[in-house]
């Protein structure tokens, strides 16, 4: 159990599949304060009948404040400095931004909050390389029973990709967290949503036209979140074994050629969008390294 200088207390939990949990015990003299602070921050914006906008009373402000409001503002202050004290004491590298849930909040007690993220699973890859050379060298091969004596057409780049992550796949061993598969389910599922809305179907009717309900398309969504991320982490430590580098104008290149409409270089050019666009060339190149082992 580890103490910020506020005062907020951080416990810290594992689970088997690389899950992570932090519950943070926040004093309530801490709650209140940011929550008046949120209150004067909020009625800055208020109307209300008989005053200027923002000069109400603050009495007058809160009754037409949501406590959902206050409590929102008030821990966007508190979390993401009692999260960054608590990652650097347990040395945590999280993968993805912990989700947040709420377990006690009573005035006048210390509050209780749960985060929930996960770190970076174990890889183990095998002898993968040896692996996807006899797979790929085998299935070019051509043997008399093959055929009726004609050798075999060369598998396009696309087929041998294929073959590649298939054999993969089957020799990685790596265990998913559950916060990351969540996490691409519902990236999944906000994507279908939006589109059925654009066609102008309710999500229910869709699921309805195809025979499905929401408990086995998100089952199904589940599957193919697993083999995505594991083939997403596999290639990733794959580029880090390898030392695959790729250069700043390999990146700009790569965004120029995703520009169109409203879409501006400039706009389209942030560190983050930089960081996701390096990432994908390397496990371009990752995967493009296995496919020329033949």
């Amino acid at each position: 159990m580890t103490k910020s200088k506020k005062g907020i207390e951080s416990v810290l939990a594992r689970e088997a599949d690389g899950t992570i949990q932090i519950t943070f015990t926040i004093p309530f003299s801490i709650i209140k304060s940011e929550q008046e602070e949120a209150l004067a921050h909020l009625a800055k914006e208020v109307e209300i009948p008989g005053f200027r906008k923002g000069n109400a009373p603050l009495e007058k402000a809160r009754e037409s404040i949501s406590s959902a409001s206050l409590i929102e503002h008030a821990l966007s202050h508190i979390l993401p400095k009692a999260l960054g004290d608590a990652l650097t004491k347990f040395k945590i590298k999280p993968l993805i931004y912990p989700k947040f849930e709420l377990i006690k909040a009573k005035d006048g007690e210390d509050w209780q909050i749960r985060g929930v993220t996960c770190e970076m699973p174990e890889i183990k890859l095998g002898d993968y390389q040896k692996a996807i050379k006899g797979t790929l060298s085998a299935s070019s091969i051509w043997t008399p029973n093959k055929g009726k004596g004609e050798a075999p057409k060369e598998k396009s780049k696309e087929e041998k990709e294929q073959e590649a992550i298939k054999t993969l796949l089957a020799l990685s061993e790596i265990t998913i967290p559950k916060p990351l598969v969540d996490e691409e389910v519902d990236a999944r599922l906000s994507g279908l949503l939006e589109r059925t809305e654009r066609l102008g179907l309710s999500l229910e009717k869709y699921l309805a036209s195809i025979g499905k309900n929401p408990e086995t398309l998100r089952s199904e969504y589940e599957t193919q979140a697993r083999e995505a991320l594991k083939l997403d982490l596999v290639l990733t430590k794959i580029a880090e074994e390898k030392d695959i580098k790729v250069s700043e104008s390999e990146i700009d290149a790569a965004i120029k050629e995703t520009v169109s409409g409203k879409n501006s270089f400039e706009n389209l050019n942030t560190p983050e969008r930089r960081r996701l666009v390096g990432s994908l060339l390397r496990k371009r190149r990752a995967l493009d390294s296995l496919v020329s082992l033949v």
